[in-house]
């Protein structure tokens, strides 16, 4: 059984495609994958089945395209909440790669081949990914993504906790980008000033994680957010999720992923219990998700 991680970005979405470093924590839960060789390529995510011509399908045989790969049918079981910014369709992308290759027993320049292949079932459904998805699906811990570069690891002081949750329903990631692109055309300068700021703020959170402040990590989180919302993909929904999440004694709060709905992430200092809690009376979802220390 292949597997491959849900992701978390703590700093840097949408700036990301702009060449604005990011950082971003793959998680535990995920995704798992088998394949096998069949007469006809075949993918199924829990129970369910894709007609050929669905928009899976097609990314499924882009993929298999990109791994020179025979015919396969592959069995996906998912276990994030797909489209809400915790790259489901990546962590499928890189775990449905490594099964095929594991039937194939094809080990061949394995890690670069993944994520190729990877990006090329991702493109079917973001159009212009980043990478940053597919480089964490792939990754364990923290990483610092430049795009158009490789992925590089940050060693972490300390481990770190957060709390999950689900704020309102997700967005089109696609849309989202589109609409920051809108955006930058209309008012150049401002979301210039905006992707500035986050890359300052990407520099500090590494070195905050680096050093185990965790404390500096959350208020930095606090700024992307307030940035994030300046670039107009925020939302109503996050921005509650996130005030409870503070008021539940959270580090810092702030959307990850594409927003406009979907996932919210939440610094906490040893355990998520009180945010969950806190989001769950506000029927809010959530989990907890740890990222390890150098100790693990």
């Amino acid at each position: 059984m292949a597997h491959a991680s849900g992701k978390v970005i703590l700093c840097g979405e949408h700036a990301v495609v702009y060449g604005v470093p990011a950082i971003a924590a793959g998680i535990s839960k995920g995704a798992s994958a088998h394949a096998q060789r069949s007469e006809r390529p075949e993918i199924r995510v829990g129970d369910r089945n894709f007609e050929a011509d669905a928009e899976i399908c097609v990314a499924y045989q882009r993929l298999l395209q990109s791994l020179g790969a025979p015919p396969c049918s592959t069995q996906v079981d998912l276990a994030l909440v797909a489209g809400s910014g915790l790259g489901a369709s990546a962590a499928i992308a890189v775990a449905t790669a490594r099964a095929v290759l594991d039937a194939l027993g094809d080990e061949r320049d394995r890690d670069a081949r993944v994520l190729t292949a990877a990006g090329a079932f991702e493109e079917v459904f973001h159009g212009t990914p980043s990478g940053i998805d597919t480089a964490a699906a792939a990754s364990a811990g923290c990483i610092w993504y430049v795009r158009g570069e490789p992925p590089a690891l940050i060693p972490l002081g300390a481990p770190l906790v957060l709390a999950v949750g689900i704020a309102g329903p997700p967005a089109s990631t696609k849309k989202m980008v589109a609409s920051v692109r809108a955006l930058k055309e209309r008012r150049p300068n401002v979301v210039q000033k905006a992707l500035d700021g986050i890359e300052a703020l990407a520099k500090n959170a590494k070195l905050c994680l680096e050093a185990g402040d965790t404390e500096g990590l959350g208020k930095l989180m606090d700024l992307n957010q307030m940035l994030l919302a300046g670039l107009h993909v925020s939302s109503e929904e996050i921005e509650v999720a996130c005030g409870i999440a503070r008021d539940a004694g959270a580090l810092g709060a702030k959307l990850t992923g594409a927003g406009g709905g979907g996932a919210v992430i939440a610094l906490v200092q040893d355990s998520a219990a009180a945010v969950i809690a806190a989001w769950k009376a506000q029927k809010i979802p959530g989990f907890e998700a740890q990222v390890p220390g150098p100790s693990a």
